[in-house]
């Protein structure tokens, strides 16, 4: 296995206007000379909200057609999460879900666990209940959104990944436990962490300052971003990743646990 070349995407976000949004978010991928993986935020095509209903994305949406296109020009995976529709037993119902588009024209994704029950996500949309460990170029990356990062027993490697994956609409009140979280997580796990969160504000004015980062095993920043639009794009080592798990063996005196949903 080879290296892994990755980019963040921080950007400011358009509300509830999923091609405005696509069009900005190209301007951004003009800087990129190559990568093996893009990474955008949470509900990147409309920001975040609690009404699904008056703005959402199907599986046929044109935003999903971008992300497929985007990749293949890229010949790059892109991923980020938005507010997807489908069916129950023929009834709508509502998801914050990550799309994992592949350059070959292939699409998968992760639904998010975790809810965020103090803005009242759980109201309006559906929680997955399928935790999903994506293939790249012989890595195994791990999808997770948002308020995911707060749950450390969903989001344990079980020796099953190499790259934890979090994007987010964070806001700024609540920066430092973002910034703590998406290191911890990589320090424990021993794993690579790609977080990438928003800025700008919503039409609340409640404010988002980015903080999206590219996190080595250790906890150490391979790159970040500051306040502002940015695209930040670093390699990921296996030969180095391999070298801390060996040095350092902390996997081996994990805690065995079973996940009961419900």
């Amino acid at each position: 296995m080879g290296d892994l070349s990755v980019s963040v995407v921080q950007c400011d976000l358009i509300w509830q206007d999923p091609a405005a949004n696509c069009k900005r978010i190209e301007r951004q991928l003009d800087s990129i000379d190559q990568t093996d993986l893009v990474v955008l935020p949470e509900f990147f095509s409309t920001g975040f909200y609690q009404d699904p209903e008056a703005k959402y994305e199907t599986m046929e949406s044109d935003t999903v057609l971008w992300m497929t296109e985007t990749a293949r020009s890229l010949d790059a995976v892109v991923t980020g999460s938005v507010v997807m529709q489908v069916k129950d037993k023929g009834a709508p119902i509502y998801l914050n879900r990550m799309l994992w588009a592949c350059p070959e024209g292939t699409l998968d994704w992760y639904d998010k666990r975790h809810l965020f029950r103090y803005g009242g996500e759980h109201l309006s949309y559906t929680a997955g209940n399928e935790r999903k460990i994506m293939r790249l170029d012989g890595w195994s990356i791990a999808l997770f959104v948002c308020y995911d990062v707060r749950f450390p027993v969903w989001c344990r490697n079980r020796s099953d990944y190499d790259v934890a994956l979090y994007v987010a609409n964070w806001p700024h009140a609540r920066q430092y436990a973002w910034d703590t979280l998406v290191r911890a997580r990589a320090i424990e796990n021993q794993s690579y962490v790609l977080a990438v969160n928003r800025v700008g504000k919503n039409p609340e004015g409640e404010e988002f300052r980015g903080g999206s980062a590219i996190i080595d095993p250790l906890g150490k920043p391979l790159a970040s971003c500051c306040q502002s639009e940015m695209v930040q794009t670093a390699t990921l080592s296996m030969s180095a990743l391999q070298e801390i798990r060996a040095d350092f063996p902390a996997a081996m005196d994990q805690d065995n646990f079973t996940i009961i949903d419900g």
